[in-house]
Formats: structure tokens, C-alpha cells, sequence
């Protein structure tokens, strides 16, 4: 097997690596004559540069082109850490911006391979605004639909992480890597260095993966297929076509509501994890809410299935969904929506987390953008039920006029227990009450809910 790759690759290695033989073709901005040591006459900073060219060959820290990764045109733009620790000038900003442009015009994804340890102190205040032409031309290119994929190398701090790092669409990180707005000389002495590591930053949900280098070309690849459908303006890809209903212990339609959500609740009914495994061929996970949480039970993504098709995908789990899945559902079906991606949402959870936590975490505003975020949405947007349909929790991920349930589930504006608790019912009249909510996956389509019972 090959080597695995070094964290500290040069930026054409790095370029190399995800291309292959496949090659790389260089751009470069027009020239700028800087004054004598910089905009602000440093003393020495002409001489760190010479000696930073000499070292390794480039005259400044990004380098960016074209090239091919798996079957994909793209822009690769590429950070020199060896090159003054890949930092920030206004020659840097010229590049950066420069390649922005480049896949804006060519219409093409943007790949940016980052190590950098933020703005050049050489240059100031100058090198700091860097970052809002940096920020500028990512939001051109957002607006233009085209999709952002970094890959997070070692180190990535400073602005260089807060605005071509975390500002793009798809975050990923190589193993190991130091990953931070703070970079290690300037954090406080004795903060955790986990929360500033790849595999902190993943299980704070500000990472979409930590992929070794080996796997990294077939996995930038896999996400420039799934995410390389058109933006705005060109033509909206069909809808993603209905889940199959996978084989579960029951039969038939259930006979009370009572027996409707039994069956949903039961252990024996397939998942979503099921559901997913036989509707893609290859599934591309997007993780966390950006927020520093997690919902361990919701699954986001993107995937494609075997007629290559791209399709969008938000998925509960079973469980009570809190507001970061709720957040990273709304994160998703934006991106897809901006990328003219179908979504498919599969709906099942006994309602939204209601505990304190969850309330502290607001619960309720990410509720409400989740219902937003499908409501806005231009590409079709697909939903099945496949088990609980609890309230608002459920129905914020449920598409308008194209929802359809599987004879496994139910869908009720409450759980039939607490509408009896609420109307002061005993328990055992909560069988009655579930038949007057007609929640059973037949009495959806009958009132119009569902469209339609997949089987």
C-alpha cells in the first residue's frame, strides 16, 4: 500500500496528490509592485521573503489553478505553509480573490487545500482585511451556486480557517491536523489542545470529516460528483425518487390507531439507517450544526445512487430530535437548494427534545428555520415517514404536498398519550383517543396529509 501522505506537504504536493496524472494548470493574478518592505516599510519583511522563495520555490503562499480531480473540473487553490507559515498578504488576498474569480467565470467547484497561520503581521492592518475580499468573493461565487469544498491541513488557524476554511460548503480535515481560530503561540496556556485538533473540531460539528490522506482524492472526488449539480439559473433536477419500503416484521395497514403506534414505535422496523444503505450506492455525511453540537440522531448529507444521480438527504433516526440536528437539517437542505440538489427527508421521531438543555440550545428558532429552510426551497423536496411522526418536530422536516408514509407509521399533531393526558382521559382510554387523531398511515392520504402509502 502507498505511504500515507505527510501532514506538511507543499502546496504542489498537495495539488498533486488529489490530481494525479490528470495535471494542473497554474493561474496568477497580475502583477502588483509592492513599496520597499511592505504597506507599512517593515524592516527585514523584503529579506523574509527572498529568504522564504529561496526555501521553497514560491514567490508567495498560495498557489491556484485548474485541474481535474476523479472526473471533475475544478479550481484548486493551495496554501505554502514553508512560504512565511502560509500567511495572509495583499499578494495572498490578490490570489485568493483571483481564484474565486476564476471558478466563478469557468463556473466551476472551488477546492482550496489550507495551511496557513492567519494575516501577515509584516503587513497589518492591511493583510487583516484580507479576509473581507477573501469573504467577498467566497459569497460571489455561494450566490453564483457553486459549491466550496477545503480540506483542512496542519496547521489551519487565524482568519485563513475563519473565512476559506470553515466558510465552505463541505469541511475537510486531514488526521492530526491543528485546527483552530487560535493558533498554538496565542490560545490560552492551558486550554485543551483537543478542542483545537481535526478530530476536536469533528465531534464539535465544525468538521464534516477527518479523511486520511490516502483516502483524500477519492473522497474529494466523490463530493465534487455529489455536489456538482447546476446553480442558479439553470435547469432544477427532478425530485428524488420515493425509499422503498424495506421489509418489516407487520403486514397490512394498521386496524387502530392504537396498533399504528405500536408498530412505529416497535424495535423490529427498519430504520433509517436501512432506508439510506438501499437508496445510495455511496452516502457523503455532513456533520454538526456549526454551532459546536451534534445530533447523533440525525443523519445529513449528500449521496449518489446508482444511476449517479445526486440526491440530498435529512434523516431521524427514531429519536428526539435536539436543535443541532434541527440546525444541521437547515444547513443541508440550503446547500442543496443553492446547488440545485433534490432532498429526501425520512421522517421519523416521537417529537422534538423538550428538555432544558434543548430549551437553552434554542429549540424553538431552530425549529422554526428548519420549516423555513424547506418552505424556501426551489429543488423538490421528497419525504417519507417511516415510523414516528411526533408534532412540529416531525412536520418541520416534512415536504408540503410531498409526503408519503410507509404502513409502519404514524403522524399525529401529538402522541396519543399526552392528548389524553391533556384532555384529563385515563390511560386506558389513550387506545381512543389515538382512532379520534386518525394518525394511521391510510387516514393521512384519506385527509390529505400523505400522498400516498409506499409499499
Amino acid at each position: 500500500m502507498p505511504a500515507e501522505p505527510s501532514l506538511r506537504m507543499t502546496a504542489r504536493e498537495t495539488i498533486a496528490l488529489l490530481t494525479g496524472a490528470a495535471g494542473f494548470t497554474e493561474h496568477r493574478p497580475p502583477p502588483r509592485t509592492l513599496p520597499p518592505d511592505g504597506p507599512l516599510g517593515w524592516a527585514g519583511y523584503d529579506a523574509a521573503r527572498e529568504r522564504a522563495a529561496e526555501r521553497t520555490g514560491e514567490d508567495e503562499s498560495v498557489v491556484y489553478g485548474t485541474g481535474v480531480v476523479g472526473d471533475r473540473e475544478c479550481v484548486l487553490l493551495s496554501f505554502e505553509f514553508g512560504f512565511l507559515g502560509g500567511s495572509l498578504g495583499q499578494l495572498t488576498g490578490d490570489r485568493l480573490e483571483a481564484a474565486y474569480g476564476l471558478a466563478l467565470t469557468r463556473r466551476l467547484p472551488l477546492v482550496a487545500l489550507v495551511a496557513t497561520g492567519g494575516s501577515r503581521m509584516q503587513e497589518g492592518m492591511v493583510a487583516l482585511t484580507q479576509l473581507q475580499r477573501v469573504a467577498a468573493a467566497s459569497t460571489r461565487l455561494r450566490a453564483a451556486g457553486l459549491a466550496q469544498i477545503a480540506v483542512v491541513r496542519d496547521p489551519t488557524t487565524g482568519g485563513g480557517w475563519a473565512t476559506v476554511g470553515a466558510g465552505a460548503d463541505v469541511v475537510l480535515a486531514l488526521p492530526g491536523a491543528q485546527v483552530g481560530f487560535a493558533g498554538s503561540r496565542v490560545r490560552p496556556p492551558d486550554a485543551d489542545p483537543y478542542a483545537y485538533s481535526a478530530e476536536g473540531q469533528f465531534a464539535a460539528g465544525q468538521v464534516d470529516a477527518v479523511v486520511p490522506g490516502a483516502e483524500l482524492p477519492d473522497t474529494v472526488a466523490l463530493w465534487l460528483r455529489a455536489l456538482g449539480a447546476g446553480g442558479v439559473g439553470e435547469e432544477p433536477r427532478s425530485a428524488a425518487p420515493l425509499p422503498r419500503a424495506r421489509p418489516s416484521s407487520a403486514s397490512g395497514f394498521p386496524a387502530s390507531g392504537r396498533e399504528a403506534v405500536e408498530r412505529a414505535r416497535s424495535s423490529q422496523r427498519p430504520r433509517a439507517e436501512a432506508y439510506l444503505a438501499d437508496y445510495f450506492t455511496v452516502r457523503l455525511p455532513l456533520h454538526g450544526d456549526r454551532c459546536g453540537s451534534t445530533d447523533p440522531g440525525l443523519l445529513t448529507g449528500f449521496g449518489l445512487r446508482g444511476d449517479g444521480q445526486p440526491v440530498a438527504y435529512v434523516a431521524q433516526c427514531g429519536t428526539a430530535t435536539r436543535p443541532a440536528g434541527y440546525r444541521a437539517a437547515a444547513r443541508t437542505i440550503r446547500l442543496a437548494d443553492r446547488l440545485g440538489v433534490p432532498v429526501l427527508t425520512l421522517v421519523d421521531t416521537p417529537g422534538a427534545a423538550n428538555d432544558a438543555e434543548a430549551e437553552r440550545a434554542g429549540a424553538g428558532a431552530a425549529i422554526a428555520d428548519t420549516f423555513a429552510a424547506i418552505a424556501a426551497a426551489r429543488v423538490p423536496v421528497t419525504t417519507l415517514v417511516i415510523g414516528e411522526g411526533g408534532s412540529g418536530g416531525a412536520l418541520a422536516l416534512a415536504a408540503p404536498g410531498n409526503t408519503h408514509v410507509t404502513a409502519d407509521s404514524y403522524f399525529s399533531v401529538i402522541a396519543p398519550e399526552l392528548a389524553a393526558a391533556i384532555l384529563k382521559r385515563p390511560p386506558e382510554e389513550t387506545g381512543a383517543t389515538a382512532d379520534q387523531l386518525r394518525l394511521r398511515p391510510q387516514d393521512l392520504v384519506e385527509l390529505g396529509i400523505a400522498r400516498s402509502i409506499v409499499s
